[in-house]
């Protein structure tokens, strides 16, 4: 039975390997357990991930189930996400977190915290009597009215709850993950039985009724619940995956038409790699194109170096990365964890090298650089914004999504290095690990100091001779005829490209030796919509300096709901490095001082026109500092004067300067960040930007904690419609707007009665006439003074 487990995960958990209407059978991975990581910054990064699991309290995890249940807690919530209104959403990732590394460390005191977590889940269950779990407030009342049809949608919210869909996600995927990796028959019959719950939930709802609900983040259900079509064998869970697919996100990716600019990047990514999923099961061309058509569109258009993409957690224009640029809300960590995921499943359909170089990009450069390397802090935003600076997670103040996927992050290193296709091996991923292909009976050790030398030694030790194809990865990062092998000391003619698999077919006998040369070389990565903004890489390693230290509020995460954001100063981009240089050379500045610590100094590099030295390093490396990633380019000193005194940078700077605090309206966290309420109230997108309007009212609560707080600036779209609202101040009327609908983009700016400004919160509302509507308001911002005519 464990065996047969075993080989089950590398079957579902990434791409299912089955036939499907006479498909060929997938490539599958190796379990996790069949891998072992050998001493590098992998190993070193899972053995302190495995740390902040045991430092968490389980008991205070799993109380927002036990309230739910109807039983008394036996500890108080944790704080942050966990006790306003997503509670319980990071006990579900917990579940996975454990199962995924007891799988890869086969830790007796990891295996005792699932099964304690399994138990105190059925009792839950067992309470719900109707198969329920979860932590979601007020979970009774808010199903009933579901069930019955009765759903208001938004983004981030279902009849005024914030994300329970894909809070309850988790809870599932934990289930279905400590099934799969610690091989709980328990959590198996648990996971059933709560995918009968949500069978039941929607068997009175039309289809229009469950794609409305679905108008509300709910994570990757249709992933889970196709999962949980195999692991029953019973296909009316199919069904339900193919139900909770929203169809407005996945029909115009069946088109190739990228309609994804202002969408809320991680919402949509999970709901792709269910469509693959389910295209997998039903060899469905149609939606397995799709997700395709959507890893191209946002790996090729809207992501940076690191392997992240979004700005405020959102689809910004592919044409237009100033956001990302000057955002100090950057890629979204838990965005690359889903990518690596759906890039998985695309390898093991299509053994495509660029799904690999993909995952190594965003494996070393975003989520290795996510966990801080001594305390194992984990990263929400990583700023693209030259000069800024990273907030790390505390195990007991700090419960935000990209805590949840981080804990899964870093303990399933082992997951991608390896992967077989009947008598195929391949060789993804140079890090150190020992692999036990056991249905062949072959050891594959892979000794690496990659990427601080550039080499690799791989040993095969088949039990008795054994004849397989080793496929080895020609990394596209190499130059054409600089991948050097050698077998057992053989130089070897090598007739691939960059971006193949080396082929070798051949008796192997124990002992036979592989040795890869890696033509590292520096290369030179522009953003995506070509402004001159230049990223250097070593190979697939991307490179950053460090700046300075200073002013960095909160680098430690407290718990407060907006403690994720790095909200010190920022610097204004003329007061930085910039390059001088002509786009053609620039590959030539960085210059290689240590190899074995990957140093070099970066020349041509200006700052007030004058020239300074500056350093690259890794920027996995790069911790507790501001840094700078993108480096400005121009062609001369003058040129970037001009730039720096252009009246639109100057406007933009002096504006963010004088923010206190600011919404951006329509946008799911930021939103939720400033306790949005409402009612009658919908959000929508114009030319890329998201606003948000209400025939009711809506309001936020800004913070004003150092009292500096003078005027109010807001920006909103004066179109379609002529509108009539009140804007309200801690219930106090601030001003009446009157609008004809026909100035499209416009802005107001307020000053603040005097008797407000010593207020350290300030609850605003737009409050519509009757029989008229606010404004489409796109951004709120509280400032310290004016911004001027």
């Amino acid at each position: 039975m464990k065996r047969y487990v075993l080989v089950f995960v590398s079957l579902i958990f990434s791409v299912l390997a089955i036939q499907a209407q006479n498909r060929e059978s997938t490539i599958q991975l190796f379990p996790l357990e069949d891998v072992q990581l050998l001493p590098s910054p992998f190993e070193q990064a899972m053995e302190l991930n495995k740390s902040y699991l045991l430092s968490l309290d389980a008991d205070r995890l799993l109380a927002p189930y036990q309230k739910e249940a109807g039983l008394k807690p036996k500890a108080e919530n944790y704080t942050n996400w966990e006790n306003t209104g997503l509670d319980g959403h990071i006990g579900g990732h917990y579940l996975s977190a454990l199962s995924l590394m007891y799988a890869s460390t086969k830790d007796n005191e990891i295996k005792a915290k699932i099964d304690y977590m399994l138990s105190e889940l059925k009792r839950c269950q067992d309470a719900s009597g109707n198969g329920y779990i979860g932590g979601v407030p007020g979970s009774k009342a808010l199903w009933a009215e579901i069930k019955e049809g009765n759903i208001e949608a938004g983004n981030f919210d279902l009849n005024k709850k914030w994300v329970p869909l894909y809070n309850i996600h988790k809870v599932y995927a934990g289930l279905r993950d400590a099934y799969l990796f610690s091989h709980s028959e328990l959590a198996k019959e648990m996971l059933i039985r709560m995918t009968d719950w949500a069978v039941d939930l929607v068997s009175q709802l039309s289809d229009d009724q469950i794609q409305d609900m679905l108008r509300s983040e709910y994570g990757g259900l249709n992933e889970v619940f196709a999962d949980a079509a195999i692991i029953s064998g019973n296909k009316k869970y199919l069904k339900l995956a193919e139900q909770f697919t929203q169809r407005k996100i996945l029909d115009p990716l069946i088109d190739h038409q990228d309609q994804l600019t202002g969408l809320h990047a991680n919402t949509q990514i999970p709901k792709i790699i269910g469509a693959k999923r389910i295209a997998d099961l039903q060899g469905n061309e149609a939606w397995d194109s799709a997700s395709r058509f959507f890893w191209e569109t946002v790996v090729q258009n809207r992501t940076v170096s690191i392997g992240g993409n979004s700005a405020y957690e959102h689809f910004h224009p592919s044409d237009d990365f100033s956001k990302m640029i000057t955002s100090v809300e950057g890629p979204e960590t838990c965005n690359t964890y889903n990518m690596l995921k759906l890039s998985v499943q695309l390898f093991q359909s299509e053994g495509d090298v660029r799904y690999v170089d993909y995952y190594e990009g965003a494996l070393y450069n975003h989520i290795l650089s996510t966990q801080h390397p001594v305390h194992g802090g984990f990263v929400y935003f990583t700023p693209m914004r030259p000069g800024h600076y990273r907030v790390y997670s505390q195990p007991q103040t700090s419960f935000w999504c990209c805590v949840g996927s981080g804990l899964e992050n870093h303990s399933k290193y082992g997951e991608f290095i390896y992967a077989h296709h009947d008598d195929a091996l391949f060789v993804n991923l140079f890090i150190p690990s020992i692999l036990d292909w056991n249905e062949k009976g072959i050891e594959i050790i892979q000794n690496t100091k990659f990427p601080f030398e550039e080499t690799a030694q791989i040993l095969v030790n088949p039990k008795r001779p054994e004849k397989f194809t080793l496929n080895l990865r020609y990394p596209t990062w190499v130059k054409s005829g600089e991948m050097k092998l050698k077998i057992n000391g053989q130089l070897q003619e090598i007739k691939n490209n960059p971006g193949e698999y080396i082929s070798i077919n051949r008796l192997w006998e124990k002992g036979d030796k592989i040795e890869l040369e890696l033509g590292m070389h520096v290369s030179v990565e522009q953003l995506p919509d070509h402004s001159d903004y230049y990223s250097f890489l070593f190979g697939p390693i991307v490179l950053a300096s460090k700046t300075n230290s200073d002013d960095m509020d909160g680098l430690l995460a407290d718990d407060s709901r907006g403690g994720h954001i790095a909200k010190g100063k920022q610097l204004p981009i003329q007061d930085l490095p910039y390059l001088v240089s002509n786009k053609n050379e620039l590959e030539n500045l960085p210059e290689l001082i240590s190899h074995r610590e990957l140093r070099f100094r970066l020349n041509n590099v200006y700052q007030h026109a004058n020239q300074i030295e500056e350093e690259l390093i890794p920027f996995y490396q790069i911790h507790d500092s501001r840094y700078i990633i993108y480096y400005p380019q121009s062609h001369s000193n003058e040129s970037a004067n001009s730039y720096f005194n252009s009246e639109a940078y100057l406007f933009s700077r002096k504006l963010d300067s004088l923010t206190v605090d600011k919404v951006s309206c329509g946008q799911q966290q930021p939103e939720s960040d400033h306790r949005i309420e409402f009612d009658q109230s919908s959000t929508g997108l114009t030319e890329g930007v998201q606003w948000r309007v209400a025939k009711g009212w809506f309001g936020y609560d800004l913070a004003n904690k150092k009292q500096t707080g003078e005027y109010l600036h807001i920006q909103f779209f004066d179109i379609d419609r002529p509108s009539d609202f009140d804007i309200l101040i801690n219930d106090i009327p601030l001003s009446n707007v009157r609008l004809e609908g026909n100035k499209e983009k416009n802005s107001l700016q307020l000053i603040l009665p005097e008797s407000l400004r010593k207020s350290e919160k300030l609850t605003i509302r737009f409050v519509a006439k009757a029989g008229s509507s606010t404004a489409k308001i796109s951004e709120v911002r509280l400032l310290s003074g004016k911004l001027g005519d």
